[in-house]
């Protein structure tokens, strides 16, 4: 497909009534992955990309550094692939529409947006955010792509709330004016309990993104209460760092091989999601 055409499939696929489920990576054999299983798009995790190179989240990777993972990714797989792209590594409008053009030359459909800075503990003001939103449109407009914008709220996280009342409020204030902005997804990051959605998915007028942890209800759940997708940020690779450093233990410790080699899968295994040839 063209990049216009990934952008309209990525789109689509928050209206089909159907959970989109985006397991985030950070390299193209993950990408590969997701899509030799059947999965519709791909999404990344810049927390993850960042980790993986050694750097906290937070735009702690160099721009450049980003857009070739991201760039990778997308060649790696047929498939849309939305980028996460923090608070799109500019604090002015001139700026972020550079660097939003340079990520469509990767050839992404999709981003993830913030409206906070400083580890979520401050947040944009809601008309700033708004002209941010509406900038990042005219970019993809004037390439003749719809970017997919999912316009991430980090309200639930956010310092200066005299009560949980007023900062659910500011949630779905937040939610609804990015996406008259021109936000496809709304993304209320730090909630995924069934009380919370019910009334968010109520009062948001917008396809809803929740992210995938412990306290989140199942996937399942998450599709009857009317939610359109859900990622899993950082946590898949996470995950695998723990069971990395479990097993950089047990051959610390000089024991067994056990944990290494227990379902060890074979170069066959690996080499169906390699590229041919050299790079």
């Amino acid at each position: 497909m063209s990049q216009p055409a990934k952008a309209r499939a990525l789109l689509d696929l928050h209206h089909n009534g159907r959970l989109l489920i985006l397991p985030n990576v950070w390299n193209p054999i993950g990408a590969r992955m997701l899509a030799a299983k059947g999965y519709s798009a791909v999404a990344t995790a810049s927390a993850a990309i960042a980790e993986a190179f050694g750097y906290s989240d937070g735009e702690q990777l160099k721009l450049d550094t980003m857009l070739d993972i991201v760039g990778r990714i997308v060649r790696s797989v047929d498939i849309p692939v939305s980028a996460d792209f923090e608070a799109g590594y500019s604090d002015t409008i001139t700026g972020l529409q550079e660097n939003i053009s340079r990520l469509l030359d990767t050839g992404a459909v999709g981003i993830n947006f913030e409206d906070s800075w400083d580890d979520s503990r401050y947040l944009r003001p809601i008309a700033e955010q708004v002209e941010r939103i509406k900038a990042i449109r005219e970019v993809a407009e004037r390439r003749g792509i719809h970017l997919v914008i999912n316009a991430r709220a980090d309200s639930f996280f956010a310092e200066g709330f005299s009560s949980e009342a007023d900062r659910l409020e500011d949630v779905v204030t937040r939610l609804n004016a990015y996406a008259q902005a021109g936000a496809d997804c709304v993304y209320p990051v730090g909630r995924g309990d069934r009380e919370t959605l019910t009334l968010l998915r109520k009062r948001i007028n917008a396809p809803i993104n929740v992210l995938a942890t412990p306290k989140t209800i199942r996937l399942d759940e998450l599709q009857a209460a009317g939610i359109n997708r859900v990622s899993f940020g950082p946590y898949l690779f996470r995950s695998l760092l723990a069971k990395l450093s479990a097993m950089q233990e047990e051959i610390l410790q000089m024991g067994g091989y056990d944990i290494v080699m227990n379902g060890l899968w074979t170069s066959g295994d690996v080499k169906k999601y390699l590229s041919e040839g050299k790079e």
